[in-house]
C-alpha cells in the first residue's frame, strides 16, 4: 500500500534543540533562568518531543532580527545538522519576523514557549469547551504572526505547533481568522452564561464552592481524587488536567461542598491562554474558598507561589479567602517541613496520608463555617429558632426551662446578613435578665 507524504510527515517525531536567551536583566536571577529552561525540557517531553540538547545564549538584550544573534544562529545550525534535529524550541516568545528569519537560516520548524504550551493544551483538550478555548488562544497568538509561520503551517500533522486549528483554517486570510475568533468568543460567552447559571443555582441552594489552584503538577488532581474519590486523570507531567472537574465532598460535619480542580499555572503563562481560559479560571473567582496547592518538594516553590498569586491577581481573585496547602511533604526531610511557612493560614500535608486529609477537611470546614457561637432562645420564638438553623450548622441543642440553648457553627456570610438579629436579640435577653435580677428582693 502506498504511503502518502501526509502520513509520512505525521509519523515524523520532533527532535529538538532547546534554546534560551539570558539577557543582562535576567542574569541577575540565573537560578530562575536555569529553572525556566529545565521547565521547557519538561514541557517539550510532555508534548512528545525528543530533546537532543539545550543551549543558552548570554546577551545584553535580544536581537530584533535573530533573537539570539547571527553568530549563535550559525552555531545552532551546526548542532542541528550534527544531531539530526528537525525543530528548534525557544524558551521565550518570538515575533513573526524572528520566526521567519530563523526558519530561513536553520531550515527547521521554529517553536517558542508560548506555542509549545498552546500545543500541549491542544493535545489535552477533550471537552467542547476546552477545544474552543485552545483554538481561540492559538488563533489569537498566530494572527499577528501569520507571515512567519510558513514551515510550521506546511507541516500539517507534523507534531508540535501544528495541532489544533489545522492548516485549512490557518492558511486563510486574516479576515476569515478574525471571523473565526469572533465566532469562538461567542461560543465562549455562551459557556460563561451556562457556568454563571450553574453557580447561581449552587449559591441559591447554599452549597459552598472550593477551588483547587496551584502551579502545574503541584498535586491538585491527586488531592481531588483522595478527597472525593473522583475518577480523574493523574499523571506526573505538566498540565495533566486541562478541563475543570467538579466533585462533591463531605465535610466532617456532614455538610456537602463542591470541590473544583482547575488548570495548573506556569511562569510566563501565555496572555492569550489566560484570556481564553478565563471562563474556566472563573471557578477560582467565584469560589467561597481557594485552596492554593503548593509542591513542597521543589526548590522553586517560592517562585511558583509568586506566579500563582500573580495569575489570581490578574483574575481579580487574590482577595478571596485562601488556605495554602503545602503538599508532598512525604518527599522532604523533617527539617525542610519545619521551614515551610507563608503569610496567612496554611497546612502541611501528604495527599496519601488519611490523617492529613482529615486535617484538611477540618481546616476547610473551619474556613467556610467559621467559629461556633452559643444562643439562648425562648421556646415560643419559632422565628428566632428558624433563624438559628439558617445561619449555620446546629451542633448541639437542649432545653433549659422555657428556653432552647443552641451551639451553632456559623456560616460567615449568612451570619453577617442575618446573625446580627440573633446577636441583638441575645443582648436584649441578657439586659432583661440583668434588670430582673436587680429587681429581685432577697
Amino acid at each position: 500500500m502506498k504511503t502518502t507524504s501526509h502520513n509520512v510527515e505525521s509519523e515524523i517525531q520532533d527532535r529538538a534543540i532547546l534554546v534560551s536567551l539570558i539577557t543582562q536583566k535576567q542574569k541577575k536571577n540565573e537560578k530562575l533562568a536555569e529553572y525556566s529552561l529545565q521547565e521547557l525540557v519538561k514541557l517539550a517531553e510532555t508534548a512528545g518531543v525528543e530533546v537532543l540538547e539545550t543551549m543558552t545564549q548570554n546577551k545584553e538584550s535580544k536581537d530584533t532580527k535573530w533573537f539570539i544573534g547571527k553568530g549563535k544562529v550559525e552555531e545552532l545550525k551546526l548542532r542541528i545538522d550534527e544531531l539530526g534535529g528537525n525543530t528548534a524550541i525557544f524558551d521565550q516568545e518570538l515575533s513573526g519576523a524572528q520566526v521567519r528569519n530563523l526558519e530561513a537560516a536553520l531550515d527547521v520548524k521554529i517553536i517558542d514557549r508560548t506555542q509549545l504550551i498552546l500545543d500541549i493544551f491542544a493535545q489535552r483538550a477533550k471537552t467542547r469547551e476546552g477545544i474552543i478555548q485552545v483554538e481561540l488562544a492559538q488563533l489569537s497568538y498566530l494572527l499577528p504572526r501569520l507571515s512567519g509561520q510558513g514551515k510550521n503551517l506546511s507541516r500539517l500533522g507534523g507534531g508540535i505547533g501544528t495541532r489544533g486549528p489545522g492548516e485549512s483554517k490557518l492558511e486563510t486570510d486574516r479576515r476569515h481568522i478574525r471571523g473565526r475568533i469572533d465566532e469562538l468568543k461567542a461560543h465562549l460567552e455562551e459557556v460563561v452564561r451556562h457556568r454563571t447559571l450553574h453557580r447561581e443555582r449552587r449559591k441559591k441552594t447554599g452549597v459552598f464552592q472550593v477551588a483547587l489552584v496551584g502551579y502545574t503538577n503541584a498535586g491538585k488532581s491527586t488531592l481531588l481524587k483522595q478527597l472525593t474519590q473522583a475518577d480523574v486523570y493523574i499523571e506526573n507531567q505538566l498540565f495533566a488536567t486541562l478541563d475543570p472537574t467538579s466533585r462533591t465532598m463531605e465535610l466532617p460535619s456532614g455538610k456537602e461542598i463542591v470541590l473544583t480542580d482547575t488548570v495548573g499555572f506556569i511562569q510566563n503563562l501565555p496572555h492569550d491562554l489566560v484570556a481564553s481560559f478565563r471562563a474556566t479560571l472563573e471557578e477560582a473567582n467565584e469560589a467561597d474558598l481557594i485552596l492554593h496547592v503548593v509542591d513542597s518538594s521543589t526548590d522553586m516553590r517560592s517562585e511558583q507561589m509568586r506566579v500563582v498569586s500573580e495569575v489570581l491577581e490578574q483574575l481579580g481573585a487574590h482577595q478571596k479567602e485562601q488556605l495554602t496547602v503545602f503538599n508532598k511533604i512525604d518527599l522532604i526531610s523533617q527539617q525542610e517541613k519545619e521551614m515551610l511557612s507563608t503569610e496567612g493560614d496554611f497546612l502541611k500535608i501528604s495527599a496519601y496520608t488519611q490523617e492529613d486529609l482529615e486535617s484538611l477537611r477540618l481546616a476547610i470546614q473551619e474556613k467556610l463555617m467559621g467559629e461556633s457561637k452559643l444562643f439562648r432562645i425562648p421556646a415560643e420564638k419559632g422565628d428566632m429558632i428558624s433563624l438559628v438553623y439558617r445561619i449555620g450548622d446546629v451542633l448541639e441543642n437542649e432545653v433549659d426551662g422555657e428556653d432552647m440553648l443552641f451551639k451553632v457553627r456559623v456560616n460567615k456570610d449568612d451570619y453577617e446578613k442575618m446573625g446580627y438579629l440573633l446577636a441583638a436579640y441575645d443582648q436584649q435577653l441578657v439586659q432583661q435578665d440583668a434588670q430582673d435580677s436587680e429587681g429581685e428582693i432577697y
